[in-house]
C-alpha cells in the first residue's frame, strides 16, 4: 500500500510540475508577444497597502525559478529584523499586462523606478504579477497576508469545502480643491440613477481596465451619495477575489487621476451622508461536487443547517474580527445608525442594517443563494478579511452553533425587532473597542498567526493612540465658546 501511495504522490507531483512548466511557457510567450519591458512584482503589507518591486523583463525568467530578494524589515509590521531576507515568488495565475496608458497618469515621462536602477518610461509596456512571500528556505512567510488566506482556504478544503466571495466595492470620485477633496459639482446622482455626467464615463473606463486584467465586474452603478459609486465583482474563489480587490484599489485611483479626479476608499469621507462599505457576498461549495452547501429547499428561508452554523459562527466572532474588517479610526464613523450600516450583531433577510443579510435567491438557488456580510469597508486588507470571515464561519460549522432569530424590516415585526435589538450585542463603536475585541478572540488570533497579529495590533494601537491625543475642530467649535 505504501508503495502505491508513493507512486501516486510522484505522479501528482509530476503533474503539478508539468502544469507549472506550461504556465511559465504561456506567460513568457505573452511577455514576448506583447513586448513587455518591465514587470511589477506585487505583494501586500500587514495593513493592506499594495507594495511593488519592478524588474526588467530580462530578470523575469530567473525570478520564476529562484524568486526575487527584498528586505522585509523595511516594511512596517512586516518582518522582524532577524527575518529581513524575503523572496517574492510570482503566482502566474495573476499575470496581466497593464492596460495601455490607463495606469500611467503622471504627466512626466518617467513614472516608475525599477529595482535595477533603470527607469520605466510612460510608453513602456508593463505587466504585473502578484507574489507570495517566502523565506530563504522556500517556506511561505507567515507574516504575508496572502499566506494567511491560503492557510484558511486549506482549512476549508480539509473539511471538503471551497470558499467563494463576491464583494461590492464602494468608493467616492472627488475633485481636489487645493488639498481639500470635494464632491464633483456636476454629480447629483442617487442610488442606481441613470447618469450622463462625466463620472459615469470614468466608471466605465475603470470597469474596462479591470476586465482587461482578468477581473470580472458583474455590474457598476451610482450609489446613494453624490460622487459615490459601486463596482460589483462576479462570485469567484476567495484568493482571486482578494487579488482583484488589491488590484482594483490602485487601478481605480490611477484612472481617476488620469481624468483629473481622486478616488477614495475612505469609509466615511463626509459627515451626514452614507459611507462606503465593502459588502461581501459569500458561498461555501463542496470541493468534489461544486454544490452550494448553503442551500436546502426544505429549510427555513431555504438555508441549510451548514449555512445557519456558518452565519452563527460569523456572528459569534463579529467583535473579534471587526478590527480586521473595519481597520481605520474613520471606519467607525460609518458604523452608526441611520446610514444603512450595521450597528447590532444580528442577521436578517431584507434588513439593510443587519450585520449579515441573506438575499432572496433567484430561480437558480445553487448559483444565487449566498450570505452577505455588511460591516467590512474598502480600507481593509482583503486577504485578512476573507481569512477571518472564513475561519469564523467554519468555527460555527464545527461547533454547530445555534443561530438566533432573524431581525427583518417589517412594520408587523417592529415590536419583535425592538425586543431583539435590546438583546443583541453591539458592534465595536471605536477602533479602540475593536482592538480589544481582537485581543480577546483566540480563533481570530490563530487565523492571523503571531507575526501578523502582533504587527497589526502594534500598528493600529499606535494609530488609535495618536487619534485620541488629537484635538478636533468639532471640539473647538462646540466647547471653546462655552468653557
Amino acid at each position: 500500500m505504501a508503495g502505491t501511495e508513493s507512486e501516486q504522490h510522484r505522479s501528482q507531483r509530476a503533474e503539478r510540475q508539468g502544469d507549472e512548466q506550461q504556465a511559465r511557457e504561456r506567460v513568457l510567450a505573452t511577455v514576448e508577444a506583447e513586448g513587455v519591458r518591465f514587470i511589477n512584482l506585487e505583494f501586500t503589507d500587514v495593513v493592506g497597502i499594495a507594495k511593488c518591486v519592478t524588474i526588467p523583463v530580462e530578470q523575469f525568467a530567473d525570478c520564476l525559478l529562484h524568486g526575487k530578494w527584498f528586505d522585509g524589515s523595511s516594511l512596517e509590521g512586516f518582518a522582524r529584523i532577524a527575518e529581513s531576507d524575503m523572496y517574492l515568488y510570482p503566482d502566474l495565475a495573476t499575470f496581466a499586462v497593464l492596460p495601455g496608458q490607463a495606469l500611467h497618469p503622471q504627466p512626466s515621462r518617467f513614472t516608475h523606478r525599477a529595482s535595477s536602477g533603470q527607469q520605466v518610461a510612460e510608453d513602456d509596456v508593463v505587466a504585473r504579477v502578484i507574489c507570495d512571500v517566502r523565506l530563504p528556505d522556500n517556506e511561505l512567510f507567515e507574516g504575508d497576508p496572502r499566506t494567511t488566506l491560503l492557510r484558511a482556504l486549506d482549512v476549508a478544503r480539509s473539511l471538503g469545502y471551497e470558499f467563494l466571495a463576491a464583494p461590492e466595492l464602494e468608493f467616492f470620485l472627488l475633485q481636489m480643491e487645493g488639498k481639500t477633496p470635494a464632491p464633483l459639482p456636476y454629480d447629483r446622482g442617487g442610488y442606481f440613477d441613470l447618469s450622463t455626467d462625466p463620472a459615469a464615463a470614468v466608471r466605465r473606463s475603470m470597469v474596462e481596465a479591470l476586465q482587461q486584467m482578468g477581473i470580472t465586474i458583474e455590474a457598476s452603478h451610482h450609489e446613494v451619495a453624490a460622487g459615490q459609486h459601486e463596482l460589483d465583482f462576479e462570485m469567484a474563489d476567495a484568493l482571486r477575489i482578494a487579488d482583484g480587490l488589491m488590484t482594483a484599489r490602485y487601478v481605480l485611483k490611477a484612472i481617476a487621476a488620469q481624468h483629473g479626479l481622486y478616488a477614495t476608499f475612505l469609509p466615511k469621507p463626509f459627515y451626514g451622508v452614507n459611507g462606503s462599505g465593502l459588502h461581501i457576498h459569500q458561498q461555501l461549495v463542496h470541493s468534489a461536487s461544486g454544490q452550494n452547501v448553503f442551500v436546502d429547499e426544505q429549510g427555513e428561508f431555504g438555508l441549510s443547517d451548514i449555512a445557519r452554523y456558518f452565519i452563527a459562527g460569523q456572528l459569534a466572532h463579529a467583535t473579534g474580527m471587526c478590527a480586521i474588517l473595519a481597520p481605520l479610526v474613520n471606519s467607525y464613523k460609518r458604523l452608526v445608525p441611520g446610514y444603512e450600516a450595521p450597528v447590532y450583531i444580528n442577521w436578517g433577510r431584507v434588513n439593510r442594517e443587519a450585520l449579515i443579510r441573506v438575499p432572496r435567491p433567484g430561480p437558480d438557488r445553487q448559483h444565487s443563494a449566498r450570505i452577505e456580510l455588511r460591516c467590512s469597508d474598502p480600507s481593509c486588507n482583503p486577504y485578512l478579511a476573507l481569512a477571518v470571515m472564513l475561519r469564523a464561519g467554519l468555527d460555527g460549522i464545527l461547533r454547530k452553533l445555534p443561530l438566533p432569530p432573524a431581525m427583518d424590516e417589517s412594520l408587523f415585526l417592529r415590536d419583535e425587532n425592538e425586543r431583539l435589538h435590546r438583546r443583541s450585542r453591539l458592534l465595536p463603536a471605536t477602533l479602540g473597542e475593536a482592538l480589544d475585541g481582537l485581543r480577546q478572540d483566540p480563533l481570530i488570533r490563530e487565523t492571523l498567526g503571531d507575526s501578523i497579529y502582533e504587527g497589526f495590533i502594534e500598528a493600529k494601537t499606535i494609530e488609535w493612540t495618536d487619534y485620541r491625543k488629537q484635538v478636533h475642530s468639532w471640539e473647538i467649535d462646540r466647547y471653546l465658546p462655552v468653557f
